[in-house]
């Protein structure tokens, strides 16, 4: 094992603190839930800890290891590597302790400990890629501050007593994080198509950029009607335009095609799942029985874990000098990903047995432990001898 791996790209050691927190997070709430032990919880209560630790922690550090790593690389800046991503992962570490002995210390400190990671990220990739020519990706940037907005604004809204406005902002950072999804998946997942594809004599679609504008105006839209209580009707015809138009986009991509490799198939069907969180969101405005939060389900669990499991071996396998190539286990975790979510729904849908929620928190727990069993050594350890001279940065990102 080589102490500076872990911190030669931004992929490593994010990598490993998501898929070791999302599990333990898990594994925290259950236990809470049951009565097993005590979560200190800062006056949040469970819930709203919960959730503000799968988005802000979890999710926050998939962001970070995306980031870091694809975006110089789509940019052609420099990586970012050794003390900058120390000090990442070090304000990652600090916001999530702050979180969890709250209830030791000043709140507004907490506060500022558990907001410093997402604006520090803007800032470092902001001077990492401001020079670059290929300014079409700083649109990545918008939807990230909004990220790290949402999170400042959880806070003062604790700070303030309001629950309600802690509840909206945690709304805030999943459509933030929704817009990110699409922007990224758009680059890379028609990338790593078009590349297997083509090495099989088939044709592919190039990128419709006025397909790729309206995307990014829906989500706009989208998320203006969700977080400022636009009328049912509206928000179903949003909701339903979303879905079309993703729809859309996906059909070009040809997923279908993919089937017979793991690691395309599984980025795909997270983009179906995303597709199927919009249609849940109009279902939500349109019928009583269908709730509110069946389409932050579908998004968080299906679309996004679901993509970014394949993406994490995707790119612990190429960084790391391996064949692209699943194991069988890895496979078993992109399936039982998916499960956790449709388990997830049925019970929000149907409520089923509290078991059945258990059930659901098992599989993506574990789908996430065997990621880091199999994986995480290579992330670990320096990388093996590169097969050629190829970017293997390009190779596992999509840069053309």
């Amino acid at each position: 094992m080589s102490k500076a791996a872990i911190w030669s790209s931004g992929f490593r050691p994010f990598f490993l603190a998501a898929a070791s927190y999302g599990p333990l997070l898990l594994c925290l709430w259950f236990g809470a839930r049951s009565g097993w032990w005590m979560v200190p919880d800062g006056g949040l209560g469970l819930p709203m800890l919960h959730a503000h630790e799968l988005l802000f922690g979890f999710a926050a550090a998939l962001v970070c290891g995306v980031l870091t790593t694809a975006l110089p690389s789509w940019t052609g800046a420099t990586e970012l590597r050794g003390r900058p991503l120390v000090v990442l992962a070090a304000l990652w570490f600090a916001g999530r302790l702050a979180m969890y002995v709250a209830g030791w210390l000043p709140q507004l400190l907490v506060a500022v400990l558990d907001c410093a990671l997402l604006p520090a990220l803007c800032v470092m990739l902001l001077l990492t890629i401001g020079a670059s020519r290929r300014r079409l990706f700083w649109w990545t940037l918008p939807p990230l501050a909004g990220f790290a907005a949402a999170n400042i604004v959880f806070h003062v809204a604790i700070l303030r007593g309001n629950s309600g406005g802690a509840q909206w902002a945690l709304m805030l950072g999943v459509d933030m994080l929704a817009f990110l999804f699409v922007l990224y998946a758009g680059l890379f997942v028609p990338a790593f198509t078009r590349r297997w594809l083509r090495a099989r004599g088939e044709k592919s679609a190039a990128i419709l950029m006025p397909l790729e504008y309206a995307t990014a105006a829906v989500m706009v839209v989208f998320a203006g009607a969700d977080l400022f209580g636009a009328p049912r009707a509206w928000m179903a015809a949003v909701a339903l335009a979303a879905a079309a138009i993703h729809a859309w986009r996906f059909a070009r991509w040809r997923g279908w095609r993919v089937l017979g490799e793991p690691l395309l198939w599984c980025v795909h069907l997270g983009y179906l799942w995303l597709i199927v969180a919009f249609l849940l969101r109009a279902g939500a405005a349109l019928f009583s029985g269908v709730p509110r939060d069946a389409w932050i389900h579908a998004f968080t669990i299906g679309a996004y874990s679901t993509l970014k499991i394949g993406l994490m071996t995707r790119v612990a396998l190429r960084h790391t000098g391996r064949p692209l190539k699943a194991s069988v286990a890895v496979q078993v975790a992109f399936i039982m990903m998916s499960a956790a979510a449709l388990l997830r729904l049925i019970f929000a849908l149907h409520g089923l047995d509290q078991r059945a929620l258990d059930a659901a928190a098992l599989l993506w727990a574990s789908a996430f432990v065997i990621y880091l069993v199999i994986h995480g050594p290579m992330l670990l350890r320096s990388s093996l001898p590169r097969p050629s001279t190829q970017s293997l940065r390009a190779l596992s990102f999509g840069a053309e």
